[in-house]
């Protein structure tokens, strides 16, 4: 059977992986990445292999003539924005993820070819929430339903999504709630936050925290592409930590604040672009969340080579992170006036 798999979001460091590995295929014809900037842009993705680069703007009905002109048979989407840029704000970051996976799928639902439609989504819908339960597995609902930034963005796609299952039943959906990913080449508000040279905390929390290693992830991703597993998914490396393991392992000084003190930290770092202390970053910072991944690992037969903890061991020694001199709160916010830091 001929195969032609359509990637969205290729200019980033998950979406370009997944492209590649795909095309690296040997029963794949044909891989497409689409994405609203050349990868060569971003500088930090690699090479796509044979993967055909396509620049289209997933909010334009532009989409669906690249679906319709290439016969695409899978659809894996891992476009979601997971904090919105220093430039074009929350908005264009909520258009992208929402809008965007609307006309995506508009694009699939009037495809005859179009059989198989993998979606990226997070166990951020899941919320962090002091009335949640201890480990979420894909049945449960969340305490309370996400009101602000990505989570809520994950949450609508997901709806959109189960409409799309139900208007084409002949359509294979898969959905995969990833945990935060850590890796070598992952750059997001958690990473970042790590990276810190004083790591500020919520008074009184230690939250848990779950992570799935980059390698695992496009690995599952991969899978999915090629293979029929409908339904919906936890991915993420088996344990948890706690929030005090983590920094305490980076040799990163604590600084516990109150919580609304966070929240102005995180509003000075966020504006300076450093971090995205954003109102559920800080809910994950004071009651953690833990998901069940066991469905996915029955599904598969296969579990993740990498467990929550050396998952984030090998972000840190790709980091060279090592044990740094504490600072104090003013020492800090002096480093976050000097600009820099990664991006």
């Amino acid at each position: 059977m001929t195969r032609t798999v359509l990637v969205t979001g290729v200019s980033r460091h998950i979406g370009a992986r997944v492209a590649s590995v795909l095309a690296a295929d040997p029963g794949i014809d044909r891989v497409i990445g689409v994405d609203t900037v050349p990868p060569a842009e971003r500088g930090d993705v690699g090479a796509l292999g044979r993967t055909e680069f396509v620049r289209v703007d997933l909010r334009s009905p532009d989409i669906a003539r690249v679906i319709g002109a290439a016969d695409i048979e899978t659809v894996v989407h891992v476009s979601l924005v997971t904090a919105p840029s220093k430039s074009a704000g929350r908005s264009s970051m909520k258009e992208h993820n929402v809008i965007g996976t609307m006309q995506l799928l508009a694009a699939c639902q009037r495809s005859a070819t179009v059989r198989r439609v993998v979606v990226r989504s997070t166990t951020a819908v899941y919320g962090s929430s002091p009335h949640g339960p201890a480990v979420f597995t894909e049945d449960v609902e969340p305490a309370e339903v996400a009101s602000s930034g990505y989570a809520k963005d994950a949450t609508e796609v997901e709806a959109y999504v189960r409409g799309f299952s139900r208007r084409r039943p002949d359509v294979t959906v898969s959905t995969l709630r990833f945990a935060n990913f850590m890796g070598p080449g992952v750059d997001s508000p958690l990473t970042r936050y790590f990276t810190q040279p004083v790591v500020p905390t919520v008074l009184g929390f230690d939250p848990r925290l779950q992570f799935v290693h980059e390698d695992d992830g496009v690995e599952v991703l991969r899978r999915m592409a090629l293979e029929d597993h409908p339904g919906t998914y936890n991915v993420a490396g088996e344990g948890v930590m706690l929030l005090s393991q983590c920094v305490r392992r980076g040799g990163r000084p604590t600084v516990p604040v109150p919580s609304a003190a966070f929240r102005v930290l995180g509003e000075m770092a966020r504006g300076l672009g450093r971090v995205d202390f954003s109102p559920e970053q800080i809910a994950l910072m004071s009651y953690g969340r833990a998901v069940d991944a066991e469905r996915l690992s029955a599904e598969l037969a296969w579990r993740p080579k990498f467990t929550t903890a050396t998952a984030f061991d090998d972000f840190l020694h790709s980091r060279g992170l090592v044990a740094g001199t504490p600072l104090s709160v003013i020492d800090w916010l002096g480093t976050l006036r000097g600009g820099g830091g990664e991006r």
